[in-house]
């Protein structure tokens, strides 16, 4: 079946006027998204909320905390501008090495917004429960589209995208359904009809592919794929095996390893991990609200259970990119 995602909705979609689809579904957490029915648009995708207020429900995450500003970490560099910059290892701690060109060094070397960023939905609200040390220098859209797993997913295109290996871009529908990026600089487009999806060739092929493009593509992808179709795409890793853009999901949430370290005296391992969530936000850096003075790292013995500040996930939901 062909699943979206968040509470009873439809989905009209039209690109280039060319590709409508039309979807209902019923279901819930980020591995649905269901939206009510709106008129289409030439080159638009529209999402209109039905009772959605904007408030989150966390799995298994620690409490709410309704609008107070996040305590200051003194890990925290307020000055840093990505990743690498903003947050300082614990003492006895280094940064892990990554490749030169890798996905690690991309997601270690993310943008951020200046310190104190609220976390905003696509809409513009403030996210009220703040679980976040840092918001990541990513638009997040003007429609309810880039949820949990669509935020690995944009992380993992963008990484793609800009090193040119368009070959490797392509994600699956909830229903199984390959969307390759190449197919579409082709000319291609997807139609989605029921339950199926297929090409139909549409467009003419540009021989340099815009961005502008490339981000239509990635619409089209994360209003039919989810944390489901995520976890099938990639293969099961052993946390003692984790790296840099590892993934932790389960059939309702994804977070994303974004840096590690080491104190290559003790062996002891620290993460870092960054989420979107519902409705659609800002990518952001997650505190670890269980030791305020190791956020935003957390420990890589965390035992059976990883509690985040929204979700809580087992040490069987890590999975790596094939």
């Amino acid at each position: 079946m062909l699943a979206q995602r968040s509470p009873a909705r439809s989905i009209n979609l039209s690109i280039l006027a060319v590709v409508t689809i039309v979807i209902t579904m019923a279901t819930t957490s980020c591995s649905v998204k269901n939206c009510n029915t709106e008129a289409p648009a030439v080159d638009d995708l529209r999402i209109r909320e039905q009772g959605q207020t904007g408030a989150e429900s966390p799995r298994g995450g620690f409490p709410v905390s309704e609008s107070k500003p996040n305590a200051k970490s003194a890990l925290v560099n307020v000055a840093g501008k990505t990743v690498e910059d903003r947050f300082l290892t614990p003492e006895g701690f280094v940064r892990t090495t990554v490749a030169p060109g890798s996905f690690g060094e991309y997601l270690r070397t993310l943008p951020l917004k200046p310190d104190g960023s609220d976390v905003r939905y696509y809409d513009g609200r403030v996210k009220s429960n703040r679980v976040w040390e840092a918001v990541l220098d990513i638009d997040v859209g003007n429609r309810d589209l880039q949820q949990c797993a669509d935020a690995v997913i944009r992380l993992r295109a963008e990484y793609l995208y800009k090193n040119r290996r368009y070959d490797q871009i392509h994600f699956n529908f909830a229903n199984g359904f390959r969307a390759d990026y190449k197919k579409w600089m082709d000319g291609y487009r997807i139609i989605v009809e029921g339950n199926e999806a297929y090409w139909a060739k549409t467009a003419a092929r540009g021989l340099t592919p815009g961005y502008r493009e490339f981000r239509k593509y990635m619409d089209v992808v994360f209003a039919y794929a989810n944390t489901v179709s995520l976890a099938k795409e990639m293969k099961p890793v052993d946390v003692a095996k984790m790296g840099i853009g590892d993934v932790f999901v389960d059939s309702g949430h994804a977070v994303i390893v974004v840096d590690m370290a080491e104190n290559k005296a003790t062996g002891k391992r620290l993460f870092m991990i960054a989420q979107s969530y519902m409705p659609a936000q800002d990518i952001h850096i997650l505190k670890n609200p269980a030791n305020e003075d190791l956020s935003p790292w957390y420990e890589l013995d965390f035992g059976e259970t990883l509690r985040t500040p929204e979700w809580t996930f087992t040490k069987r939901d890590l999975r790596s990119f094939r």
